[in-house]
Order: C-alpha cells, then structure tokens, then sequence
C-alpha cells in the first residue's frame, strides 16, 4: 500500500517548535491549498482553500522554522497520519496531519529571511557530521529523521 501525499501550498502561521525529550525537533503549522476548476453546469469558476495542519521532524523542523515564515509557498511531500486524543470533555478526538519527509522552498528570496525557491536537496548533510551550509546553493537539503510516532509529545 501507499501512503504519499504532495501538496503546494502557503504556510497559514508561523511555526510552533518544540523538542522531544530526545533532542530531535518537531515543527507544526498549517497549509493552505487552494484549487480553482469550472462548474460544467454554469460554467463559473469556482475557488476551494483546504487548511492542512503539516508536522516536521528533526533538522527539517528547526531549517523550517527558520525560513517557512507565515505566507511562505512551500512543497510538501510527506504521508498522513492521524493523530487521535481526548478533548476537555473526555470527547475522544481525532484528525489527520501531514508527516513531512521533505519540502521545497517555492517563494523568492525576502528581506524578511525566506529562500530563493532552492530545494532541500541542495545542502549537503551527514548524519555523523551533521547539518551543513552548501556548496553550491543557499537552499537547504532537509535530512532524513527517523522518529516513531509514541516518541511526539503533542
């Protein structure tokens, strides 16, 4: 079976960052996607906006963090998940997130600190050596984090 999911969309709020006991990073925010088509009937255009909450992990969170501002057109390529929890009322709850495993950076390059729309692939990473800056490019490489489901606080 395949779960795999590819959205372009802009980011609906800053990001909310927070740390696994772990040390690994774990980013949240929200997606917005539009989708225009023509109604075969009136042959009006028709707009739709879905708000998608997308959760990213490890090195990606905190480069995310740093440069996904609120606004931001992004490319996501991740796989659903669905979180599940008990509300104030005891109501059991539940929703389904995007997992991120990587993203592109679509917007120009702004004062106010985004990226020139370069992708993730252009940073060289090591998982011994860590994070660091490209040769050739002012795009990170998002690596590859393998976290478990049960190790996300929230």
């Amino acid at each position: 079976m395949l779960n795999k999911v590819l959205l372009i969309g802009n980011t609906t709020r800053a990001m909310e960052l927070r740390y696994l006991p772990s040390g690994s990073a774990v980013a949240k925010t929200g997606l917005a996607v539009n989708r225009t088509w023509k109604d075969k009937n009136t042959g009006e255009k028709k707009d739709e906006t879905m708000f998608i909450d997308i959760v990213i992990y490890g090195k990606s969170a905190e480069i995310a963090n740093q440069y996904l501002l609120k606004g931001k057109k992004v490319l996501v390529e991740g796989r659903l998940v669905l979180e599940q929890w008990m509300d104030q009322s005891g109501q059991k709850r539940s929703k389904h997130v995007l997992s991120v495993e990587s993203f592109q950076f679509l917007d120009s390059k702004s004062s106010e600190g985004g990226y020139d729309g370069g992708s993730e692939n252009d940073f060289e990473t090591s998982k011994e050596v860590g994070y660091s800056k490209p040769a050739n490019s002012a795009a990170p490489r998002v690596p590859e984090i393998d976290i478990q489901d049960d190790e996300i606080p929230f």
